[in-house]
């Protein structure tokens, strides 16, 4: 269906019904209902383009995600999901533009083409230039992480420093004196990635709490990774008991290697973290962990991206999640060797 349909139904010209569905000009009243009435009747929707012409919007917002040539972790692409459908609900498209070494264009595209009207922006640094570059430029932007100083922009996050720190103290409460940090791979680190060193911090703050033996490893987000990782991790360390982990990619790798280390779980060794709830009912057994919200933080991330976009010069809003630790059957008592 479309306008020259209601015109030739209504009675009247094609742009009497452009006037009335973009309201530019008036239109006597008895026409306007006339026209409203075929409206109604067909179930006609003007389209996204029509619509955002109206309304001087492209009805578009931009996802930031990490370079294409990074596989994305399950987190990452929950994230991406939840911002897409959240998005949906509001009738809003979503643009994905990869940023980082050869994305800077694509991102850059995103920030001076006006092709949306707002940006989520994912996996922040604690010092982020697009972060710098958004804010410069003017574009509406949330970010799913935050900076070391995230005063003055609206953000989602999660709270690693806390999380892994009641992972740790929980690892104490079962009597392990000598735990472990799994984080990201060292490149995420070095890059100054926000959730791993806000982990450390929190895993460093327990263990010297608590009196404890702490040691802190990198691991790539995949499951040979974590196979390696951990395999080193018992050679090196043998007195370890117990590992906290915000790699929820390398889980699989880690707990191959446990059973081919001849390590039960949790009766030899115990494993927990912070991990999407159903990687951690997946892993076996069932990880204890903090659940992270993705469907929740994508869709808060759009409600305040939209807020900002219908009030610029808002004041900035922020989340930050501590979801509770979920005792699940990857955590005992530590057994004596």
């Amino acid at each position: 269906m479309n306008i020259g349909e209601i015109a030739r139904r209504a009675g009247v010209s094609r742009s009497t019904v452009s006037y009335v569905l973009s309201g530019k000009r008036t239109v006597s009243t008895t026409t306007r209902q006339r026209i409203q009435a075929v409206i109604d009747e067909l179930g006609y929707r003007p389209n996204a383009s029509a619509r955002a012409l109206k309304e001087g919007r492209t009805r578009t917002l931009g996802l930031v995600i990490p370079p294409a040539n990074q596989r994305l972790t399950d987190m990452q692409l929950g994230f991406v999901a939840s911002v897409v459908e959240a998005a949906a609900r509001h009738d809003l498209d979503v643009l994905l533009s990869p940023s980082g070494g050869d994305h800077d264009r694509s991102f850059e595209r995103i920030v001076t083409g006006r092709r949306v009207d707002g940006v989520v922006l994912m996996e922040i640094r604690l010092t982020d230039d697009r972060v710098t570059r958004l804010a410069t430029a003017g574009v509406p932007f949330v970010t799913i992480g935050r900076t070391a100083e995230p005063h003055g922009m609206s953000w989602i996050d999660i709270d690693y420093a806390t999380l892994i720190s009641r992972c740790v103290h929980h690892l104490a409460d079962l009597g392990h004196r000598q735990v472990a940090l799994v984080n990201r791979s060292a490149e995420l680190v070095a890059a100054g990635y926000g959730p791993s060193h806000r982990a450390l911090t929190g895993f460093r703050a327990a263990v010297a709490e608590r009196g404890l033996t702490g040691v802190d490893v990198c691991c790539g987000d995949d499951t040979t990774s974590g196979e390696v990782c951990v395999e080193q991790l018992l050679t090196t360390h043998p007195e370890v008991t117990a590992v906290a982990t915000i790699n929820e990619a390398a889980l699989p790798g880690m707990q191959r290697a446990l059973h081919a280390a001849g390590l039960s779980v949790p009766g030899d060794f115990s494993v927990t973290g912070v991990a999407a709830q159903h990687w951690a009912e997946d892993f076996r057994p069932p990880l204890t962990a903090a659940d992270v919200p993705m469907r929740q933080m994508g869709a808060e991330a759009v409600s305040l991206l939209l807020e900002l976009i219908a009030t610029p010069g808002g004041p900035p809003r922020h989340r930050l999640y501590a979801p509770p630790i979920s005792l699940r059957s990857s955590t005992g008592p530590v057994r004596a060797r």
